[in-house]
Formats: C-alpha cells, structure tokens, sequence
C-alpha cells in the first residue's frame, strides 16, 4: 500500500529524464546525436513499502561497496548518494556490449509524517541496502469501509 507523497518539480524532471533517456535506449539513438551522455547514470531501483509496522526504503545496489554509499535526512528527505568505479582500464572499442552503469547516483525518498531519522537503521545484504524505522501508529494506513448509497448488493 502506498502513501501520498509531495510533489517536487526536481522529481518530476528526473522522472521526465529517465523516461526520455528509455526512449532513445529503445529505438536506438545515438546519444550524441542529441549533444547528450555517452551513457546513462547509474540509477539504483527503489521501492518503499510499510511492513510489520516498519517503513522499508529498499534499494539495489549490486557491485557498491557501503562504505561508498552516504544516507543523509534532511527535514523529511532522506537521500542516498553513492557511486560505482570502474577501476579497468579498458578502450570504447573493447566491448560488444556494456549495460553496466558507472558513475555517481543520489535517490531521494520523502519519509512519512512521523517517521525519526534517529530511529532508521540500515542493512546491506547481497547488494541490497535495505532501511527501516518503527511507523507512528497514527501514521499506519488504515482500512475505512466506506458505505454508497443506491448501490446494488
């Protein structure tokens, strides 16, 4: 179940970004036909949900080193910021296909009313940093039955 989150013009643009970015990965555009990067940022898959009472950001981070990674709360935004070396040395024309993503990322997720920074903690297991912290128990989704009237039983 998810929650309401406020809006943010930088969220949107990011948004707007990747889905442009799929586009040109889709119909096979050369980026620099388009003055763009030569290849796409490394963009770790989030997802956040509320489990057992607990709000869980989870994010995939194959192949990063945690001590890469700096997890930061600001206000209500908490924001995970990292990057990805590729320590080879290794020419443009030495591979035949390179979908690994290299470089630095930042994700931002804001955190539901109640939930304290102090309280969050942190795990990384086979490539996934997982964060969680006890929900307000007036901050927990509840179910409401909502009665319509004229409706057919």
């Amino acid at each position: 179940m998810g929650f309401l989150e406020k809006w943010s013009p930088a969220k949107e643009m990011d948004r707007f970004r990747r889905e442009f970015d799929d586009l040109i990965d889709r119909f096979g555009f050369d980026r620099d036909f388009f003055g763009g990067r030569e290849r796409r940022a490394l963009e770790p898959a989030i997802e956040t949900c509320i489990e057992d009472g607990k709000f869980i950001v989870r994010t995939d981070l194959p192949g990063i080193d945690p001590k890469d990674v700096d997890i930061k709360v600001a206000g209500d935004l908490l924001t995970i910021k990292g990057s990805r070396e590729d320590k080879r040395e290794t020419k443009k024309g030495d591979y035949f296909r390179r979908e690994i993503h290299y470089g630095s990322f930042e994700r931002a997720v804001t955190l539901p009313a109640g939930v304290k920074a102090e309280d969050l903690k942190a795990t990384y297991r086979n490539g996934v940093l997982e964060l969680s912290a006890p929900m307000p128990k007036e901050a927990t989704p509840k179910e409401v039955k909502i009665q319509v009237d004229g409706a057919e039983h």
